[in-house]
């Protein structure tokens, strides 16, 4: 069975639509707070399995369980689903693999589910709502220790990622991190390689001859963070050559750089960390 924060009031660990699975023998997959309520959800999910029909419950602030309380002070709803529909699960797995946005639609008092193309999240008229878009995926372009690195933390921080680079150091060291590679011959976007508007292009070059092909490129797709390694004296120069290659001037605001959020960091490592939570400030929806 599943168990979904249908409703949050005031601070809370975890956001709407936050899951956890429980099994028959109580066992459980997932998180909803900081360790507070997922005992007590387990075995209220266990009843609710008995009996059949999805329940919502209620902790924090109002609920009727005053002995469990959350450090927060906030209040949660918990919808508890008996038995969810794997067909409307199946249907939601294959359109995250095919990274296509939709929205999960549940009946709270019967558990019935229905994928709609729109839709935000919320509860009405005795309905949940969740919006599901792609998970954050990143294109690294890049030569060194820098490039390798950042697709480390990004693969270890769990997401999709792919380093193209031409050097095969790089390649086997990101390799060596689990991210998937792929060794370019000469600078440019690889037209078979997916980019959509949850997609973050990040460039790690030195030798900046090779950034302006791989940046038009970058800039006529969807993504949603694109940047490039450097100082301001190559941000400048990078953006004068693409305006000489007719890259349009909206289309040059797009490009972030220096890149990060510490300034001219100087190791591999505060460079990646500093990178990412720039891409991550940027993503609004990972944080939803």
């Amino acid at each position: 069975m599943l168990a979904v924060i249908v409703g949050v009031e005031g601070p809370s660990y975890r956001p709407v639509g936050a899951t956890m699975a429980i099994f028959a023998d109580g066992a459980r997959a997932g998180t909803l707070s900081s360790g507070c309520v997922e005992s007590d959800i387990a075995l209220h999910g266990l009843d609710t399995l008995e009996r059949g029909r999805p329940t919502v419950l209620r902790y924090g602030r109002g609920s009727p369980f005053i002995d469990i309380q959350l450090p927060c002070g906030g209040g949660l709803d918990i919808l508890l689903l008996p038995r969810p529909d794997r067909e409307a699960l199946g249907d939601l797995a294959q359109r995250r693999a095919a990274r296509q946005p939709c929205t999960l639609e549940v009946a709270e008092e019967t558990g019935a589910m229905a994928i709609r193309e729109t839709g935000e999240t919320g509860r009405d008229a005795g309905l949940f709502r969740l919006r599901c878009l792609p998970e954050l995926r990143f294109l690294v372009f890049g030569k060194g220790p820098e490039a390798s690195t950042f697709a480390a933390l990004v693969k270890s921080a769990g997401y999709p990622n792919m380093l193209l680079s031409p050097d095969a150091e790089t390649l086997e060291e990101a390799a060596r991190a689990g991210s998937e590679t792929r060794h370019l011959v000469r600078p440019f976007l690889p037209e078979d390689v997916a980019v959509d508007a949850w997609t973050a292009i990040v460039l790690f070059f030195h030798d900046h001859d090779w950034e302006p092909p791989i940046l038009e490129g970058a800039l006529a797709t969807k993504a949603f963070y694109i940047g490039a390694q450097g100082s301001q004296r190559a941000r400048d120069a990078r953006l004068l050559m693409l305006e000489g290659m007719g890259v349009p001037e909206d289309a040059r605001a797009r490009l972030h750089g220096p890149v990060g959020l510490i300034p001219s960091a100087r190791d591999a490592r505060t460079l990646a960390v500093s990178v990412l939570a720039e891409i991550l400030a940027e993503a609004p929806w990972v944080r939803a």
